[in-house]
């Protein structure tokens, strides 16, 4: 379980520093990562077994 929650918590961040290499504006950028961080956050909670 640990390991799934860290590699999640790795994938989510390797993502949101790829969104910062896009050549979007800054609404589009900050659009994309609070799509990231929800979807992080569902998985990580997915792992703690809250859903």
């Amino acid at each position: 379980m640990l390991i799934g929650v860290l590699i999640t918590f790795l994938v989510v961040i390797l993502v949101l520093y790829l969104i910062n290499m896009l050549p979007l504006d800054g609404r589009a950028k900050q659009i994309a990562r609070v799509v990231v961080i929800i979807i992080g956050i569902i998985s990580l909670l997915k792992y703690l077994a809250v859903f």
